[in-house]
């Protein structure tokens, strides 16, 4: 095989599945059906997979364009390869209540070191009020 730059280079993974890490953390499963030139990304058979502690659960979401800019990560999944994960399989509304909890406690954490800053006189400027500067 011989190396092609860029996003031609994905010509031999198409009808592969592959896992997809996107910008905003999400996490995708599924086959690779077609690219363009800016790394967009059509996935067929996708499934979203969140990831608790532990457990984890998939939801089906089908056809799944990714624009190529929110891309962090793609590679190449092994269906030969047997599975020796430590992962559980749990149900979507099970994985969605834990995924809840696990959010509302880490806000609760960010208050509370918010407070204690703001208690010794410092703050941090939220992230919307980034762009300002």
């Amino acid at each position: 095989m011989n190396y092609v730059p860029g996003t031609a280079s994905l010509i031999d993974d198409i009808d592969k599945k592959h896992l997809v890490l996107l910008r905003d953390g999400r996490t995708l499963i599924g086959y690779l059906r077609s690219i363009d030139q800016f790394a967009n990304l059509v996935f067929h058979q996708t499934v979203e997979r969140i990831h608790v502690g532990k457990k984890f659960g998939d939801i089906p979401r089908g056809i799944f364009i990714v624009r190529g800019e929110n891309v962090v990560l793609l590679g190449e999944i092994d269906v030969e390869k047997p599975c020796d994960t430590v992962l559980q399989q749990v149900s979507i509304e099970e994985i969605l209540e834990e995924q809840r909890l696990q959010q509302q406690t880490k806000q609760e954490t960010e208050k509370v070191k918010m407070q204690v800053l703001k208690d010794r006189g410092l703050s941090i400027p939220k992230a919307d009020n980034l762009d300002e500067y």
